[in-house]
């Protein structure tokens, strides 16, 4: 004898945890940033997916000094794993960018920005992966965007404190010295935009 109803329960069930995973993380606030602890094998496995999505590698590390006006001596991991990056180190001309994959003003200027990095070589571009829990949605929205150079993540906000970071997309302009010489709170509306920011940040 069967019993079409118990079977029916279940694949609801599975459906509604199915349709769960989905959307978490799409939405500022939805899930515990600090929560996820992935294991070795699903580390590796983001970072076999950001090799994959052909994704830069990280800078590499340094030891140059933090210098006054500069970004915060603190040390994010590269997105999906890897080793860490002392950003107080990094050297510019440097464009860093905050993004997350639930925020839709960054998938807005993710274009312009993947155009403006491919497009000049005098000006590198970094990303933040900022306040997303959700490592694998971020690897495959920064595949999809084009965004292909090298980007870090800050699941736990460490940069909100000492960059005053009250929203995203937020981006920072880093010169040859280690400064930060201009910030750009909100999207970028163009890749004319983001060169015409840039030139006038350098040229202050």
């Amino acid at each position: 004898m069967t019993r079409p109803a118990p079977t029916r329960t279940v694949a609801a069930v599975l459906l509604a945890l199915l349709f769960a995973g989905c959307t978490q993380g799409f939405l500022p606030g939805v899930g515990e940033p600090g929560a996820t602890t992935p294991t070795a094998s699903r580390s590796a496995d983001l970072v076999a997916a950001r090799k994959a999505a052909g994704i830069a590698d990280c800078p590499p590390p340094s030891g140059a000094k933090p210098v006054a006006g500069g970004l915060p001596d603190v040390t994010l991991d590269c997105l999906g794993g890897g080793e860490g990056v002392r950003l107080a180190g990094l050297r510019g001309p440097l464009v860093v960018n905050l993004w997350a994959q639930w925020c839709e003003p960054c998938r807005s200027e993710s274009t312009y920005l993947a155009t403006f990095a491919k497009a000049q070589k005098k000006v590198g571009v970094l990303g933040i992966d900022y306040s997303d829990p959700q490592t694998a949605l971020a690897i495959e929205f920064a595949r999809e965007t084009g965004m292909t150079f090298a980007h870090l993540e800050d699941q736990e906000n460490t940069l909100k404190g000492p960059l005053g970071v009250t929203g995203i997309p937020y981006t920072f302009l880093i010169d040859a010295k280690g400064r930060i010489v201009a910030r750009h709170p909100g999207q970028f509306i163009s890749v004319e935009n983001v060169q015409e920011w840039v030139d006038k940040g350098l040229r202050g």
